[in-house]
């Protein structure tokens, strides 16, 4: 896995949807480290007047516009999950924006190490741009029900969300740490700790 001089110590953290991602990024946070989260700056990089905008628009269409020239996200996200290409397109415009900026914050930062949330961590193939992979594990079932609660969808449609993600199997494969979040925030928030310390000693600085 890649490291760089003048960049922290990088973790990169992923997990199926509806995994716990937002709560490990919030806990990370309230122990002082750096987030970058992946999703946010793929918001930012869609808002109205940048490139990547005007080449999706080129690519799929004004329809995947809303009424206000805004990306439509739930439009967007429908048609990728039931179009494997689509993605594949999507992706090519997005990826390297997203990991042009990512490489931006991190070279700012100023930080034994830092959290980079990517939820496709696997798929996009960015293994090599962390230094350690930590993945948040939750059961199918778990992670159908917090999509239904999350998104408003229902069950067919949180498994269509799931199967277009790699399997469960793929992102443990890739693991450097699993993060089991099938018990209570309790627990959750004691692993996340218990990391952190480690982090904070892979990177060469004492833990508290």
């Amino acid at each position: 896995m890649s490291s760089s001089a003048h960049r922290p110590f990088v973790v990169g953290l992923t997990g199926g949807a509806g995994s716990g991602k937002s709560v490990a990024s919030r806990t990370f946070r309230s122990l002082g480290v750096p987030v970058i989260d992946t999703d946010q700056i793929s918001r930012e990089v869609v808002e109205p007047g940048q490139p990547a905008l005007r080449e999706i628009v080129a690519e799929f269409g004004n329809e995947i516009l809303d009424s206000r020239g805004n990306l439509d996200r739930r439009r967007m996200r429908d048609l990728v999950f039931a179009d494997r290409n689509a993605r594949r397109r999507l992706e090519a415009i997005l990826h390297p924006r997203i990991g042009e900026r990512m490489e931006r914050i991190l070279a700012s930062l100023d930080s034994a190490y830092a959290v980079v949330a990517i939820p496709l961590l696997v798929e996009a193939g960015w293994t090599d741009r962390v230094d350690r992979v930590l993945v948040m594990d939750t059961p199918e079932d778990a992670q159908i029900r917090r999509l239904m609660r999350r998104d408003n969808v229902n069950r067919d449609e949180a498994r269509r969300m799931l199967a277009a993600q790699a399997p469960r199997e793929e992102r443990l494969a890739v693991a450097d740490d699993v993060v089991d979040n099938s018990g209570t925030p309790e627990a959750l928030i004691g692993q996340i700790q218990r990391l952190h310390r480690h982090y904070l000693e892979t990177a060469g600085q004492p833990a508290p």
